[in-house]
């Protein structure tokens, strides 16, 4: 009798996995997850030849991301959507499986099917400072005039943000529905992330002293100061450009941010500009040089690594006088929990940095 594939089994708080080998060869069967480690949890064998099983217990999460490893006779792992489960989660990398528990409730906003859409043109930024072209989008609000002054919103990864997190269906919700004043929003490509968004100060230079007066020109903003936000490396180089640079931002919307630490982050180490990045959120911990306090919301997921880095830098700015909020999200790394944490958030920051 041939062994066919089973959907993970959702419990309360645990997954069952199963998965099975068509061809009777493989020699691992593993979860890859991007929950706190281990990240890789191996399969057991089963009785049933070709079938392999796996009981996970989901912490501190309500959703879960994830991919199969597979390793041949030959070493080499591939990984694989989980056959067995139609969910699906799209990212920059590729889509992931997607498990969801009983308490995971998407946002009421995603739905909202009576706000009418903004307009979203191209974006074209030439960087004399970076010597490369910043590409992007450039979201208003339905109905705005471009010649009226409006405040600004800049989103590192902002295209990314757009496609994964629906970050301009969120804007058109809430200009429309009157949370928020009208806006616009700059959704910024980066140029080499990894290098400009890892706490460069060329990159902060070119941000501050250039970009911001090219969009400024491009769309009228008034005297409002920007909000700037970003996850990941994005929102570590939006602290990191205020911090060098102050009086350019009105606030910052901080998404899990790469907050790395040598002490507790040695993992992260091969990262070609961890040390880099460590010596700046040390300073930050140290109020070492700090700039005028402005409101920040920073998110993160409550299953993620990342967690107590956030923690320590939210903790750190409240201690020195800043108006901090932080908000954990029963999620982790990923372009799904950061849109899930948009509402009532990003609105509230906007506010506090606007009125």
């Amino acid at each position: 009798m041939a062994v066919r594939a089973r959907a993970p089994v959702v419990g309360t708080d645990t997954i069952e996995f199963s998965y099975v080998d068509p061809t009777r060869t493989l020699t691992r069967v593993a979860l890859a997850h991007e929950l706190r480690r281990p990240r890789i949890v191996p399969f057991e064998r089963g009785e049933s030849r070709g079938r392999w099983t796996l009981e996970f217990t989901l912490r501190d999460a309500d959703r879960m991301e994830y991919l199969l490893a597979l390793t041949r006779p030959s070493g080499e792992t591939a990984l694989v959507a989980d056959p067995a489960n139609p969910s699906r989660a799209p990212g920059p990398f590729g889509e992931k499986s997607v498990v969801e528990l009983p308490g995971y409730v998407e946002p009421d906003w995603i739905w909202d099917e009576d706000s009418p859409p903004g307009e979203v043109a191209p974006l074209t930024l030439e960087s004399r400072r970076l010597g490369a072209t910043v590409n992007g989008l450039l979201w208003s609000p339905a109905d705005s005039d471009p010649a009226e002054p409006l405040p600004l919103v800049i989103a590192h990864d902002g295209p990314e943000y757009a496609e994964y997190s629906q970050l301009v269906r969120l804007l058109d919700h809430l200009v429309s529905f009157g949370d928020v004043p009208p806006l616009r929003a700059a959704l910024l490509q980066p140029v080499q992330r990894d290098e400009t968004y890892s706490a460069s100060a060329r990159y902060a230079r070119a941000l501050a002293g250039e970009l911001v007066a090219l969009l400024r020109a491009a769309a009228p903003t008034g005297d409002s100061l920007p909000v700037v936000m970003g996850a990941s490396l994005g929102a570590l180089a939006a602290l990191h450009t205020h911090w060098r640079h102050p009086h350019v931002f009105g606030g910052l919307f901080l998404q899990s941010g790469s907050f790395f630490r040598e002490r507790f982050d040695k993992h992260e180490a091969s990262f070609r500009r961890f040390g880099r990045i460590t010596r700046f959120v040390g300073q930050v911990l140290a109020g070492r040089a700090a700039p005028p306090a402005v409101p920040v919301t920073i998110t993160c997921g409550a299953a993620e690594e990342n967690l107590f880095n956030n923690r320590a830098v939210a903790a750190a700015l409240r201690q020195q006088g800043w108006d901090v909020r932080l908000a954990e999200h029963r999620d982790a790394h990923n372009w799904v929990s950061w849109r899930d944490t948009f509402d009532p958030h990003l609105g509230q920051l906007i506010l506090r940095a606007w009125t």
